[in-house]
């Protein structure tokens, strides 16, 4: 019979979300991710760059694809895109993407999952796993610079392990900034619009999570800093896109979360080898290397990736079975007959009801078989560009 996929909509996500609770969510994401840093140094867990196309019309986006594997139990992609122009012309989140679990042994698909809140959220957590690594004890003051849906996820997850007194929050565009003080509410901290000027010279962490166009960078200036001042810096995405000042990099302790992927399109891009610190993941498996730098300038160079992705698939999938959510289908090829591909399920039944009691849609049998082919874009046409490589590992 055919193998069974779980599907986890954007719906079921937002449900686990009510019933386990935000919070309680977020210190999940944050524990689970710092212990897969720690762990990530092995053979065992293998994570290439992402790979991609640069896209859009109006202004530059990017359509990614990005791989985790965990020999003998699973592999993890996220197919992800970034398209700035979303929010105000389309409705649409800046970030789309889905995420797709396969069982390492027979290739079956085994979920698939809507990835916006669950980028958001590890996007956050992986901020502030650098924050309690890098920030000074004692930090209070958060400086937001875009005050977009990371924004949110970003102040969130700081909130966890720091304690806030104050939050200051600076953007472009003013109907962000005016909307965050309504959509981090939930936080109750004192949160209020600044100038870009307050923002720098009171700031002990400062997050930038802009979508400051190609080129466009930096968002911040770094004249005002102050000495100890901790930067989550995680908008940078696509090659020639920035928001730190290269005077300020340079100034600073600079950790990724992945150093190959970070040096082709994070702030690491315009750094040599011998100028990038240790990754995140060294330092949640060595935090003494992060210790002697708590009380000067780091920076952590988050570009996402796909480690981060399989972890929050795992707590989705965990909380997903434990709470019955989700809706179980059959969508890939059964065992009825593994040797003919146009084999049918002769005994099965149309209209079955599956165990989660959604109803499967009628087979009509006479219908002719019809095959996808293989989509072909000329980008001579198109003016697409591809970027990166994924090697077999």
């Amino acid at each position: 019979m055919a193998r069974e996929t779980l599907l986890l909509a954007s719906d079921d996500i937002h449900q686990l979300v009510a019933i386990v609770g935000r919070d309680r969510l977020m210190d999940q994401m944050i524990e689970r991710l710092e212990f897969a840093f720690r762990e990530s140094d092995s053979d065992s867990l293998r994570t290439p760059p992402r790979a991609g196309f640069i896209t859009g019309v109006h202004r530059a986006g990017v359509l990614e694809w990005m791989p985790h594997h965990e020999p003998g139990r699973a592999a993890t992609i996220k197919l992800v895109s970034y398209a700035p122009n979303n929010p105000g012309y389309h409705g649409l989140p800046t970030i789309l993407g889905t995420l797709a679990r396969i069982d390492d042994e027979t290739g079956h698909l085994l979920t698939i999952a809507d990835a916006v809140l669950p980028t958001a959220i590890r996007t956050g957590a992986a901020s502030a796993v650098a924050t309690r690594l890098l920030a000074r004890p004692g930090s209070s003051t958060v400086g937001l610079i875009g005050a977009g849906a990371q924004a949110v996820t970003q102040l969130h997850a700081i909130s966890r392990v720091l304690d806030v007194s104050e939050v200051l929050v600076h953007d472009v565009n003013p109907d962000h900034r005016r909307s965050y003080l309504e959509r981090a509410s939930f936080l109750g901290l004192d949160i209020r619009e600044a100038t870009l000027e307050e923002l720098e010279s009171r700031s002990d962490v400062i997050c930038t999570a802009t979508s400051v166009d190609v080129n466009a960078g930096p968002v911040l200036r770094g004249e005002r800093l102050k000495d100890h001042v901790h930067i989550n810096a995680i908008g940078a995405d696509i090659p020639g896109k920035v928001e730190i000042p290269l005077q300020v990099l340079r100034s600073a302790y600079v950790s990724p979360d992945h150093v190959q992927q970070a040096q082709r399109e994070g702030e690491c891009q315009r750094l040599e080898r011998g100028e990038i610190g240790a990754a995140l993941p060294e330092l949640c498996a060595a935090p003494h290397l992060a210790h002697p730098h708590k009380e000067s300038r780091t920076v952590f160079d988050s570009t996402g990736f796909a480690l981060e992705d399989h972890v929050a698939l795992d707590v989705l999938i965990e909380l997903a079975e434990l709470h019955g959510i989700g809706t179980v289908v059959q969508l890939e090829a059964g065992s009825f007959d593994a040797l003919n591909p146009y084999a049918t399920p002769h005994n099965s039944i149309p209209g079955q009801v599956s165990n989660k009691g959604i109803r499967q849609p009628e087979v009509d049998e006479s219908a002719a078989s019809s095959f996808p082919g293989l989509a072909h874009r000329d980008d001579e046409m198109t003016g697409s560009r591809a970027y990166g490589s994924i090697p077999f590992v």
